[in-house]
């Protein structure tokens, strides 16, 4: 059976249901028959489910019930109980009024949510509608006033999306930790006028990009440690644009990769960084600790401007950070700025990749063990719509977890930070390739 809800909309749910659910089709009224035998025969007994509606208006409207269904003639008593209704892929919720009543578990109907919505009334292919008792929603919002359904789906709500085989393969054992530690501190530019590849870490406010750096940081220090500002804040607690170093070991040598911070990326117009900022970034004029400012961009007379940057002080790489969290969320226009910034890079030849930050906060089964990151088919479907809003491919979208809450470093967060670590060193190679290849038919 193939389901009527849009990918995006699948997710909406599973968001509004605490994210790392999957949604498994039970009963399809089109294959089944409009009848409430029908119903009752494939979804009583499934534990939580979610119930959606199809009209000819076009609306996608239904409820959610934790309590499963039966026959038994009684109201189910459901504080988690809510009804729903999409505009386009974003999801309205309408919340029980009356929890001892949320549902009606009868045998002569579909799904009976209180005494003010039915999809399926009897025999017959309609929507019972009757708000404000047990459940407070505008009608003409749900579902037009437009009573006539021609599809109804039953969705059981499992737990857990863990899969039965990882979709990547990782070794999550310390001796790939140093592995993986040994193959970046050996690491060379291909371009020797460089000794230090550039990325630039570019997403928005609160996403994790200052976390990134001191969590690297701490990977190779041996312990926890808080160097670059980070924290919680409705507006980019980086207000410079700074370059930071690591070092392999509190008196080592500097690795062979310089992290770029930049002011968050903000969705509205004249706050956050400015895109025109990101063009100076990309070339290489901006010097380290120039202050940001969102009313006037950067220009040529602005002191510290580079004017010739070398190939050293250009990017040679850039990051996209995006919390797993907001990525079904994410407003229209931060995609646009986020979009800009791929256009330029791309038209600068410069390779990019995203990390995608929090993913334990996104999924109960990462919070419970990091290692099944992989695992996750919820996080392989954030990742995926992560690349759709950047234009990139999967492969170019990776998981993370910053250091937060932890005093001490754990294998699993350690190796995702550095396999990450490592394709950014991959990808620069392939900028300098570029670069190479570009100059050799010039010439």
């Amino acid at each position: 059976m193939n389901s009527n809800l849009t990918r995006a909309q699948q997710r909406a749910l599973s968001r509004e249901l605490g994210g790392g659910v999957k949604l498994t089709l039970l009963f399809k009224a089109s294959i089944h028959g409009f009848t409430p035998a029908a119903f009752h025969q494939r979804c009583d007994n499934q534990g939580p489910t979610v119930s959606v509606g199809y009209n000819r208006s076009g609306n996608v409207f239904g409820g959610f019930t934790s309590a499963p269904f039966c026959q038994s003639g009684q109201y189910a008593n459901d504080q988690k109980a809510f009804l729903f209704t999409f505009t386009g892929d974003r999801i309205i919720k309408y919340p029980s009024v009356n929890s001892p009543y949320a549902v009606y578990m009868v045998a002569n109907n579909g799904p009976y949510f209180g005494n003010d919505l039915v999809l399926m009334n009897g025999n017959q292919a309609v929507v019972f509608s009757s708000p404000g008792k047990y459940y407070n929603f505008p009608a003409a919002e749900m579902h037009s006033n437009d009573l006539q359904l021609i599809e109804c789906e039953v969705y059981q709500v499992e737990e857990s999306s863990e899969l039965e085989t990882p979709w990547r393969t990782v070794v999550w054992e310390s001796k790939r930790r140093l592995e993986l530690m040994d193959s970046i501190k050996a690491y060379k530019p291909l371009d020797s006028a460089v000794s230090q590849v550039r990325v630039l870490l570019v997403g928005p406010v609160g996403a994790g990009k200052s976390s990134f750096f001191n969590t690297i940081n701490s990977v190779f220090r041996g312990h926890v440690t808080c160097q670059a500002m980070a924290g919680c804040s409705v507006t980019s607690l980086t207000t410079q644009f700074r370059t930071y170093s690591v070092k392999a070991g509190r008196d080592g040598k500097p690795l062979p990769i310089i992290l770029c911070d930049t002011m968050g990326l903000e969705d509205s117009t004249g706050a956050g960084l400015d895109i025109d900022d990101i063009s100076s970034i990309l070339k290489g004029h901006v010097p380290d600790c120039y202050q940001f400012n969102s009313a006037a961009p950067l220009h040529s007379e602005t002191p510290g401007y580079r004017k010739a940057p070398e190939l050293k002080d250009k990017v040679h790489c850039v990051v996209y950070v995006l919390d797993a969290c907001k990525i079904s969320i994410m407003p229209e226009k931060l995609e646009a700025k986020l979009n800009a910034v791929r256009r330029k890079a791309n038209l600068m030849g410069i390779p990019q990749l995203a990390l995608i930050t929090k993913v334990d906060e996104a999924c109960p089964l990462v919070k419970e063990d990091l290692t099944n990151v992989y695992k996750s088919g919820y996080i392989k479907d954030l990742l995926q719509q992560a690349g759709e809003h950047l234009g990139l491919p999967l492969s170019c979208v990776l998981p993370l977890k910053n250091y937060s809450e932890e005093v001490a470093l754990q294998v699993s967060v350690d190796v995702l930070l550095l396999s990450a670590l490592q394709q950014m060193l991959r990808f620069a190679d392939n900028y300098f390739d570029d670069l190479s290849d570009r100059l050799s038919h010039a010439t």
